[in-house]
């Protein structure tokens, strides 16, 4: 055991050396330095880390060759509302830093004859493999839950302030400066910012659409679009799309509830089930082996 722990400790202690001198020899090869973000959204710790090395990486992602890889990772970050945060080029060379380092140092502990340290290397492979990916993915499903769950509400404030007499750029200027800064407000307030600029609203709300790409949030905007095409009062538009989300929102939940027994099942057999199983039967099997031995 104190030798898997020797071993562990040099590997980690390899890792940041080697680190360190990369980072010392493109930054005297090339003038190469960290770089200071203010990041809109908070990536995770080893991202931080990685960004500088990356970007050396994303100049050779930039040839021709890249292209479609880069737009379809561009269209995600985008839905993510990272695009103000990091490029595609960054993003992907994120990852190849991410499987080489961590593929390597898995590789580096699957050689070694230990359990303990087996396991970890195939912990580390799996995560420089799939990690990138996989939290890009699970943040976007969890901005489009929060724009779900936001949307009725705005669409209520949109409805009374319209109804009340007000133009709707105003009214979404005003619900704008009393919320809270959540995914939603962020992409609203783009659309009021765009529409200022001097884009039609119909043209910035289809950016918009096109930015998220969430269900809901593209219904919405199609029909507002058709109704300032038509012509048609957007109070009661509102209003009918605003009861329409909240309806959803409630089916979406009660869905969720009825489908919580069946998720139940797994950590009940896994975990509860054996816990109660030695709590029960313990005793009696412990008298009936210390009698049959």
């Amino acid at each position: 055991m104190n030798e898997s722990l020797t071993i562990l400790i040099c590997s980690l202690l390899w890792g940041m050396s080697v680190l360190t001198l990369t980072y010392m020899g493109l930054k005297r090869i090339s003038g190469f330095r960290l770089e200071k973000r203010n990041f809109s959204t908070k990536l995770p710790l080893f991202f931080r880390l990685f960004l500088p090395f990356a970007q050396p990486v994303s100049k050779l992602l930039q040839r021709p060759g890249f292209e479609r890889i880069r737009t379809n990772t561009d269209i995600r970050l985008i839905q993510g509302g990272l695009d103000q945060s990091i490029s595609p080029e960054e993003f992907l060379g994120l990852r190849l830093l991410y499987l080489f380092f961590f593929s390597f140092l898995g590789l580096f502990f699957l050689i070694s004859n230990t359990r303990v340290l087996v396991l970890l290397g195939l912990i580390f492979l799996i995560y420089g493999i799939a990690y990138p990916t996989v939290w890009l993915t699970l943040h976007i499903r969890a901005r489009h839950r929060s724009i779900q769950r936001a949307l009725p509400n705005v669409l209520d404030l949109l409805t009374l302030s319209v109804e009340a007499g007000r133009d709707f750029m105003t009214a979404l200027r005003d619900i704008l400066q009393h919320r809270e800064n959540d995914a939603l407000g962020i992409e609203l307030e783009r659309v009021f910012r765009e529409v200022q600029l001097g884009k039609q609203r119909r043209q910035a709300l289809r950016n918009l659409s096109d930015r998220v790409r969430q269900s809901d949030l593209s219904s919405v905007v199609e029909t507002l679009v058709q109704a300032d095409e038509l012509g048609v009062s957007i109070g009661h538009i509102l209003r009918i799309l605003g009861d329409q989300m909240r309806q959803k929102r409630f089916q979406h939940a009660e869905k969720l509830a009825n489908e919580s027994p069946t998720k139940l099942l797994f950590p009940l057999f896994v975990f509860i089930f054996p816990a109660v199983l030695i709590v029960m039967l313990g005793p009696v099997m412990m008298r009936a082996f210390s009698q049959f031995l």
